[in-house]
C-alpha cells in the first residue's frame, strides 16, 4: 500500500476533524499550534507536569509574548529519524493491524483542542483497494537514551505521567479509547505499553485547559515557578534597557540575597560531590548504589568525561 493511499485513509476515525498532515517545525505546523489552542504536547505544561515547558512559559507563548523558538535538538532529530523504524517494529509485533500516519486534528466541537498523534491504528486491509474500518486506537512512538522514567515493558503504570497526559488528550480529541506505545530505549531495548482512555482524567485536563486559556484572555499570568524555562522566558520579556534604579520589595530582595548565598554554598558542595563520584566511577559508565543507578557518565571519544548526569 502506498504512503499516499495510507495518508488519505487516516480520515476515517470516530470523531475529530483532520487539519492536515503537517511537518513539525514548519510554518504550517506552528500556525496550527498558535493562538488560543492547546495541543497534546502542551497539556502537560498546563497542569505543571511537563519536563520541557513550564506553565509560565506556555502562558507567554499563548499570549503572543516572547518565548524561546523551537529548537531542533539532536534528541528530537534522531527521535524523528527513528520513528518509522520503531513503528515498523510495532507493526511486526501486531499482525492484522495497520499503523498509518495520523496528521493534525482538532476536536469536532472544541476547536481549540488540538492533537497530532504519531499513528492511527486500523484493522489491516486484505488488499490495497480495501478501505480500512474506523480507527481502533492510536500508536505513540518514543525513543529514550536511558529510559529511567519508563517502567518495565507492559507495566500498567510504566508510561511517564507527561506522556499519559498527552495521549489522554489525543484520545479525547479523536474519540478513541486506547493508545499503544512503542518505545526504543538506548537504541536496543524495545518496550510496549498501553494506556486506556479515562473520562475523569480527560475532564480534569479539559477543565484545566479552559481555565488556562481564560487566564490568557484576561491577561493573568501564572505565578513564577522554579523552572529554568520560566527564568529563560522572563529574561526575554524586556524590550528595552533603562539605566534607572528600581526599588525592590523586601521579600523579593531577601529571597534573592539569602537563597543566593545558600545556593552558592550548596553549589560548591555539589561540585565536590560530583568530583568524588567521578573519581570513584573511574572508567565506568553507570554509578550504582545498592542495585540502583544514581548517575551515569557521558564520555568523549578519548574516554574523558563530557558530563556526569544524575539518573532520573
Amino acid at each position: 500500500m502506498s504512503t499516499e493511499t495510507t495518508a488519505k485513509q487516516t480520515s476515517t476515525v470516530p470523531d475529530g476533524i483532520l487539519i492536515g498532515h503537517l511537518t513539525p517545525g514548519t510554518a504550517a505546523w506552528e500556525e496550527a499550534r498558535t493562538g488560543l489552542t492547546i495541543t497534546a504536547t502542551e497539556i502537560a505544561a498546563v497542569v505543571g507536569l511537563s519536563p520541557w515547558m513550564s506553565r509560565f512559559t506556555l502562558w507567554h507563548k499563548k499570549a503572543g509574548l516572547p518565548t524561546a523558538p523551537f529548537e531542533m535538538t539532536p534528541a528530537i532529530e534522531w527521535g524523528n529519524r527513528l520513528e518509522d523504524a520503531v513503528a515498523d517494529k510495532w507493526q511486526d509485533e501486531h499482525p492484522g493491524l495497520l499503523a498509518a500516519p495520523a496528521g493534525t486534528w482538532r476536536h469536532r466541537e472544541r476547536e481549540w483542542q488540538r492533537a497530532t498523534p504519531d499513528r492511527l491504528i486500523y484493522p489491516q486491509p486484505t488488499n490495497e483497494f480495501d478501505v480500512p474500518e474506523q480507527g481502533v486506537g492510536l500508536l505513540e512512538v518514543k525513543t529514550s537514551p536511558f529510559g529511567d522514567e519508563w517502567g518495565p515493558s507492559g507495566a500498567e503504570d510504566g508510561v511517564p505521567v507527561w506522556y499519559r497526559c498527552q495521549v489522554i488528550w489525543q484520545m479525547d480529541v479523536l474519540g478513541l479509547r486506547r493508545t499503544d506505545f512503542a518505545v526504543l530505549i538506548s537504541g536496543h531495548d524495545y518496550r510496549e505499553y498501553v494506556v486506556e482512555y479515562d473520562e475523569t482524567d480527560a475532564a480534569i485536563l479539559r477543565d484545566a485547559a479552559e481555565r488556562f486559556l481564560d487566564d490568557v484572555r484576561q491577561g493573568v499570568p501564572p505565578e513564577i515557578d522554579s523552572s529554568e524555562q520560566t527564568y529563560s522566558t522572563i529574561r526575554l520579556q524586556p524590550d528595552r534597557y533603562d539605566p534607572v534604579d528600581v526599588e525592590i520589595p523586601g521579600p523579593i530582595a531577601s529571597d534573592y540575597e539569602v537563597i543566593g548565598a545558600q545556593y552558592k554554598a550548596v553549589g560548591e558542595q555539589y561540585t565536590q560531590a560530583k568530583s568524588r563520584l567521578l573519581a570513584a566511577l573511574g572508567t565506568g559508565k553507570n554509578a550504582m548504589h545498592l542495585g540502583r543507578r544514581i548517575a551515569y557518565r557521558v564520555a568523549n571519544e578519548d574516554g574523558t568525561t563530557k558530563q556526569l548526569q544524575p539518573a532520573r
